[in-house]
């Protein structure tokens, strides 16, 4: 539930004007666990990286784990079952993430866009 209520904070967060986002979210993340902090900026950089590509998804909210647990060692985290919700629809997408030591900043990072989740599947998953 922690996980669920912290990534809704950090998602709004993402939709603020430029700079309101980096400070709020920055002091968010710095509260939280080390893990946590891993997953969350991940989430945001999905988010990020999605948007700016070229493609027709905006999204505004991502889950690292939300089909599957994510793999994670040392600044690093990868996952096949992520999703992130654009346009009020699901997508699952793949990721390899690897963060700064203080896993507060993303310094590489790739995706892969999946299929999309079927909205009755959508409860299963905790997707909203």
């Amino acid at each position: 539930m922690k996980r669920i209520l912290v990534a809704a904070y950090l998602a709004a967060l993402f939709t603020l004007p430029s700079g309101a986002e980096s400070s709020g979210a920055q002091k968010k993340l710095e509260t939280l666990d080390p893990t946590t902090r891993l997953e969350q900026v991940c989430a945001m950089e999905t988010m990020a990286r999605v948007h700016k590509d070229n493609n027709p998804h905006r999204p505004d909210r991502a889950i690292i784990y939300a089909l599957s647990a994510p793999v994670l060692k040392g600044d690093t985290v990868t996952g096949t079952g992520g999703a992130f919700r654009s346009r009020g629809k699901w997508y699952q997408y793949s990721f390899t993430c690897k963060a700064t030591a203080d896993h507060t900043a993303v310094s590489s990072f790739s995706y892969k866009i999946g299929n999309p989740i079927p909205e009755d599947k959508w409860e299963t998953y905790g997707l909203y």
